[in-house]
């Protein structure tokens, strides 16, 4: 089984691009040329410079010793939280705002949750000095403050989305809207492996350093390149794509994706789009989503912004119903917990998206010798506020 996109822009049932007409040529540039420029040596050479001297790569992939204690494995963790502006959104902004100047682009727009992927497209469009637009729900600009204090201080302007669940779902239609308005001179970057192809395809290869890094950095610690498990949370999933993208086709790899169950998968206030979701489209293309009897969209909820979804990726669509990848939840409680405990096992504070993916630990028997690599997507400083109402 492939799951690899295909020239359609799927894997397997899920993918495609689902577009108004009016972003046909800007979705049809990208996916003529996105291969050919992100391939060529000069792009690589700069890509692969920001990467190392700007962004700080390759991360540390850390040994975790109080943890690996604690659940009988050798856990490590690759620590995308020590990137510049503090998680892996970094990676796909760079190699989008190199591609976007390739294609003469001027202005650049993009959505946000956790405010991560915004710092980081400001970030990028700060470096190469083009104007900056992010689209971020007006719910998720009062949870996560310290990251709009960034971004604005980087250039960026940053509109709310005051629509629905005023959160993601709705910063994305709103930076869509953008879109079709300014068709020309304007670049989308999507900051997760959603949207209409290429985007899921294109965001997961910028990600896929991570693996990539993963295998390199356990051959030296273990003398292997493959560990048992690789954990990593799923909203979107560009984090978990880019954690999996060089095991996919590695049969003894397991791959363990994370959702946020938010109050319980049951309870009406979830985000846990495997479990619940059906095949719907939304943000232009087809994958599961959370959705009533006449295909409305579901609000999700999550105490993390950037799960807070109601889809996801097409890749992991394909994973789960392929039964390639393990699909876990945890709850908006049981993250806190994790969360606590990585801080005062290791003395690391994560990122709430990331502590999603620490609960998964839990919820898995490992034998003492496995290899067991969670990605720490991201770090806990935006969440401080949150941690702060939860401290005993």
């Amino acid at each position: 089984m492939s799951f690899s996109v295909n020239e359609h822009g799927y894997y397997g049932d899920f993918g495609g691009a689902f577009i108004p007409e009016m972003l046909y040529p800007n979705v049809k540039e990208l996916q003529d040329n996105y291969l050919k420029i992100i391939y060529e040596d000069s792009f690589q050479k700069e890509f692969q410079q920001l990467l190392t001297d700007y962004v700080g790569r390759p991360t540390p992939l850390f040994l975790a010793e109080r943890l690996s204690e604690k659940y009988g494995a050798k856990i490590y963790l690759k620590r995308e939280d020590l990137c510049h502006t503090g998680a892996h959104k970094i990676n796909n902004t760079i190699g989008q705002i190199l591609l976007a100047i390739k294609l003469g682009k001027k202005r650049i727009i993009a959505e946000t949750g956790a405010g991560q992927h915004g710092v980081a497209t400001a970030t990028v469009c700060a470096l190469k000095g083009l104007e900056c637009i992010v689209y971020m729900g007006e719910k998720d600009i009062e949870r996560q403050a310290p990251n709009v204090a960034r971004m604005k201080m980087l250039g960026a302007t940053v509109i709310p989305a005051t629509s629905g669940s005023k959160t993601l779902k709705d910063a994305t239609n709103e930076a869509i809207r953008d879109w079709i308005n300014n068709p020309v001179d304007t670049h989308y970057i999507i900051g997760s492996v959603v949207g209409p192809h290429p985007y899921p395809d294109m965001v997961a290869r910028f990600q896929s350093v991570i693996s990539e890094e993963i295998k390199k950095q356990l051959f030296d610690k273990t003398g292997s390149q493959n560990p048992n498990y690789v954990f990593a949370c799923v909203g979107g999933g560009s984090n978990a794509a880019g954690a999996f993208y060089h095991f996919l086709d590695e049969a003894s790899v397991k791959l363990v994706a994370v959702e946020a169950a938010g109050c319980g998968i049951d309870s009406g206030m979830t985000a846990a789009t495997t479990q619940l979701g059906k095949p719907g489209i939304l943000h232009g293309s087809k994958s599961l989503l959370m959705q009533t009897a006449d295909g409305q969209v579901v609000e999700p909820h999550s105490i993390s912004a950037g799960l807070d979804y109601p889809g996801i990726g097409p890749l992991h669509a394909h994973l789960y119903k392929s039964g390639r990848g393990i699909f876990l939840s945890a709850t908006d409680k049981e993250a806190l917990q994790s969360a606590f405990e990585l801080c005062k096992l290791e003395g690391i504070i994560p990122a709430l998206e990331s502590a999603h993916a620490l609960y998964g630990l839990n919820k898995i028997k490992f034998k003492k010798d496995e290899v067991v690599v969670v990605c720490l997507s991201g770090r806990g400083d935006k969440d401080l506020a949150t941690y702060m109402k939860h401290l005993d």
